[in-house]
């Protein structure tokens, strides 16, 4: 269990995680987003006593620089290159483990794990981004940790290896780890996390069940088919529902359930071919949510000014 209380980090005018509190529980893979600039980093720094400001958590109840031997509870992946120039990856491994009594089977067994096991004897400053984030959660899962933080540990990685990472900590979190991970990618994380942290600009926006932001943050719409539809348009309109013509013949219906357009149907004899509900995705959720919240706002498009060109004199400007 993580608890996570009053968080709190300014730099200088600026307040990058505002008194943020919030439970990360076992079991289950609890995503971090927000936008760029939202404090994300800060606050998983925050929370390993790697930054100075305010608040405190807890790991099963203790801070984590009251813990013995922290690699044994707490594993942790926040760059993606923090290795030595010149020693080996097992090496570096083998460096960390004696700090904390591994043994060095463990750091055979890890890099195999995470599919390094035939380049351990190579120095990792030669390693790509990909293999950087392999040997990152190697060294986060080397004292078999009942508690993993990761930040952004897919940034890097190919198709093959997103999809390893997501089954890995899908896995981890079922054996009743607690799995604290961020990303910027919103389509895998709506697969693998059951629990989000949202926040932004340093603040909570929502901390609860991935479903139960999508449903507060967007609008379910049902999809309606069929050959006399415009007919059940009027009806819906007259019970407050908002309905939209889209491509292919479907209508689109938003403010009434799919039961009740169902029932409107058959009420007014109306054939469907079709009737569905279209859920919205976690990204839509997340861009409604954090639309206020976004830093760095880029236009759409920059104007581009031609500069007039002088016609020779004498000459007509039509010319």
């Amino acid at each position: 269990m993580i608890t996570a209380k009053g968080l709190y980090k300014r730099y200088r005018k600026t307040v990058a995680v505002d008194h943020l509190s919030f439970d990360v529980r076992p079991g289950v893979v609890t995503g971090f987003l927000g936008p760029n600039g939202s404090g994300k980093s800060t606050t998983m720094r925050l929370m390993l006593g790697l930054d100075h400001g305010e608040g405190e958590t807890l790991f099963n109840g203790r801070r984590f620089d009251t813990i013995r031997r922290p690699m044994n509870e707490v594993g942790a992946l926040l760059e993606a290159k923090p290795f030595h120039p010149t020693r080996t990856a097992r090496n570096h491994l083998r460096m960390l483990a004696a700090g904390n009594r591994i043994p060095d089977t463990r750091v055979d067994e890890v890099m195999e794990f995470v599919g390094l096991g035939d380049v351990r004897r190579k120095k990792p400053k030669g390693y790509s981004l990909g293999m950087a984030q392999r040997l990152g959660l190697a060294q986060a899962l080397l004292g078999d940790p009942e508690i993993l933080l990761l930040d952004e540990p897919t940034n890097g990685l190919d198709p093959h290896g997103i999809h390893w990472m997501r089954d890995i900590l899908k896995t981890l979190a079922s054996e009743g780890r607690t799995i604290f991970v961020s990303s910027h990618l919103l389509s895998e994380m709506q697969l693998m996390a059951d629990e989000l942290v949202v926040i932004g600009r340093g603040t909570m926006i929502f901390n609860g069940a991935v479903d139960t932001f999508v449903r507060e943050f967007t609008q379910s719409t049902v999809v309606v088919r069929g050959p006399a539809i415009a007919d059940l348009a009027a009806v819906l309109e007259a019970e407050g529902a908002e309905v939209q013509a889209a491509a292919g013949g479907e209508m689109l219906v938003s403010g009434v359930e799919i039961g009740k357009v169902g029932h409107l149907a058959f009420t007014a004899g109306v054939e469907l071919h079709e009737l569905s509900t279209r859920r919205a995705s976690l990204e839509e959720a997340f861009m409604s949510a954090t639309g206020s919240s976004e830093e760095f706002v880029a236009r759409e498009r920059v104007k581009t000014v031609v500069p007039e060109t002088s016609a020779p004199e004498g000459a007509s400007p039509d010319a």
